[in-house]
């Protein structure tokens, strides 16, 4: 009996012909509509850019597209957010915001406030680093956001996890790194105020 030969291996698909995504075609969309506003291509080629993006099907096809545009810079790539408390406070939120992969709050004397509700936030982890020192630090999450908090010293004023672990699919996740310090650090989802702010101005930027 003739021995058959080993069947061969798929072939692996070069990675420019990989079927891009609906969201891979709206990122380029907002690209071009980016470059436009800034001058780098006129409505013309524009609109036949757009066109040309909502037909492609693979990432080749869409990398063409923007090729001869700079590339955005990614939130990963973005210097840290530092905030420092001071004597008189500080804080981020709620207003629009875009969340870059690191964000460091020292407490200082005045107090620091993190407010993720009404923050754009592209990246699965965000690493913030709390420091309580004198007058603490809270932070607050959007429902369905959830955080590790695994990695925090609770020093002397202590950690105070309020959140809830249901983090929806594709949601951020918090990894909380740092000291409670003497005030210590609370990290949770939006109070009743909040809330009721939230939904009387659902557009507030």
């Amino acid at each position: 009996m003739t021995a058959q030969p080993p069947e061969s291996s798929p072939r692996p698909v070069p990675s420019g012909e990989l079927r891009a995504s609906y969201d891979d075609r709206e990122a380029v969309v907002e690209q071009l509509r980016d470059a436009a506003a800034e001058g780098r291509i006129d409505l013309d080629e524009l609109d036949a850019r757009l066109e040309q993006a909502l037909k492609s099907k693979t990432y080749a096809e869409l990398a063409v597209l923007t090729a001869d545009l700079p590339r955005p810079d990614s939130a990963e790539s973005r210097p840290p957010l530092v905030l420092k408390g001071g004597l008189h406070g500080a804080s981020r939120g709620p207003g629009r915001w875009e969340v870059p992969g690191h964000v460091i709050a020292h407490g200082g004397l005045g107090g620091v406030k993190v407010d993720f509700t009404r923050a754009e936030c592209r990246l699965t982890e965000v690493a913030v680093e709390a420091y309580g020192e004198t007058a603490g630090v809270t932070i607050v999450i959007p429902d369905g956001w959830a955080a590790d908090t695994g990695g925090m010293d609770p020093g002397i004023g202590g950690l105070r996890d309020k959140t809830t672990p249901d983090r929806l699919p594709g949601a951020p996740l918090i990894r909380l790194t740092g000291s409670g310090g003497m005030a210590g650090v609370v990290i949770r989802h939006p109070n009743r105020w909040e809330r009721r702010k939230l939904h009387s101005n659902p557009t507030q930027g």
